[in-house]
């Protein structure tokens, strides 16, 4: 067996993540490896705490990128609030919903669920029930932006109910962070985790996280200890926290966190609200297309994530072979449906660095082109 060195193609990603990465956050990672506890790479840590203080609109003081996908952000969240017997209501309109409720089970916790149709944002009617039932719940979980849908929903009418019955909030932020409008402090929202990978336009691997003073004060006060050594933010804390030295805990992914800087960076300089616009602005030139093309959107447009579009695949199409035939023609890539919608629905993103006119053409072009064939 001969093996050479690995060279992908250049592919546009219109998919669910990961999205398009400039050249300017590839160049980022290309820059020489210093020590994870090196005093210039603390001091571009503590710029990093800034930056993604302004991604999130907090000023948590424990805001992080965790070195593991958004995966183990959710999972992170939900082992250091919840102890054994605790009860979480947890909002079900995807597959993301279901993974939240796993988690709990997972930590010891029980899951009060609310249920929505898939395409629906969670219904801020039923979440505030499932309060009144429950009396004793400490946690309301929810996805704001559903990745297998395309849904967003209400984050600050949900926060603020869960602030109303004295319950904190753990929010899947990981396609609306940088894509849509997301106020954590305002919205009063507890613990909060996103990915590098969907509209911050970085490589995946990171997840960045913030928790309210709120949600450490639950974690410091825990009676038991959390069950992973390594999401466990109170040993963390010591390595993100303070100023100049910090204490060990891992060997921090050096070079992602580079790239991380270098596209939060980006965020800043464009200015969240601009950012927010592109995003919408790129979606309604999409819409107009796919609407014209004769496709129709899975998800109505007052719950419609700009950055996410899931659309019905045309009666009689083979979609996978729709989405083989964008990859190897035209180097496009979109998502397919999961769940419910798969073999129903493609989904595409126009996510970041990749919420360009020039890639919303193509992809117009090359879908018409594709059904055609």
């Amino acid at each position: 067996m001969t093996i050479t060195r690995f060279m992908p193609p250049h592919r546009i990603l219109m998919g669910p993540g990961p999205s398009d990465i400039s050249p300017q956050v590839l160049q980022a990672l290309s820059r020489p490896t210093i020590g994870h506890l090196d005093p210039l790479f603390i001091g571009m840590m503590d710029e990093l705490k800034q930056l993604l203080k302004y991604a999130f609109q907090t000023e948590n003081e424990f805001t992080i990128a965790l070195s593991a996908p958004g995966s183990a952000g959710m999972e992170a969240c939900f082992v250091n609030l919840i102890e054994a017997g605790d009860k979480v209501i947890v909002c079900r309109n995807g597959v993301f919903g279901e993974r939240m409720r796993e988690n709990v089970v997972r930590a010891g916790g029980q899951a009060i669920t609310v249920d929505d149709e898939w395409g629906s944002p969670v219904s801020v009617a039923k979440v505030k029930q499932a309060l009144i039932d429950h009396p004793e719940v400490k946690i309301v979980a929810f996805v704001h932006a559903e990745t297998s849908t395309g849904a967003l929903s209400d984050a600050q009418a949900i926060g603020t109910l869960a602030k109303e019955y004295g319950a904190l909030t753990i929010v899947d932020a990981v396609t609306s962070l940088g894509g849509v409008p997301l106020k954590v402090d305002e919205w009063q929202l507890d613990a909060v985790y996103s990915g590098s990978q969907k509209c911050l336009s970085c490589t995946p691997g990171l997840a960045p996280l913030t928790f309210s003073a709120k949600a450490i004060e639950k974690i410091q006060n825990r009676r038991t200890p959390v069950q992973s050594w390594f999401l466990d933010q109170s040993l963390v804390l010591g390595y993100w926290s303070g100023e100049g030295k910090r204490s060990y805990h891992h060997t921090a992914p050096v070079n992602s966190l580079y790239a991380l800087h270098e596209a939060l960076l980006m965020l800043h300089q464009e200015g969240l609200e601009n950012a927010w616009y592109r995003h919408q602005q790129m979606h309604e030139k999409l819409k107009t297309g796919l609407e014209k093309l004769g496709f129709t959107f899975v998800v109505d447009q007052a719950y419609r994530l700009p950055q996410l579009n899931a659309i019905y695949v045309p009666e009689g199409i083979d979609e996978a072979n729709v989405r083989r035939h964008l990859l190897e023609t035209y180097n496009l890539e979109i998502g397919a449906g999961l769940g419910v919608l798969a073999g129903k629905a493609w989904r595409i993103g126009l996510m970041g660095y990749g919420a360009r006119q020039e890639n919303v053409a193509l992809c117009l072009r090359a879908l018409e082109e594709s059904m055609i064939e």
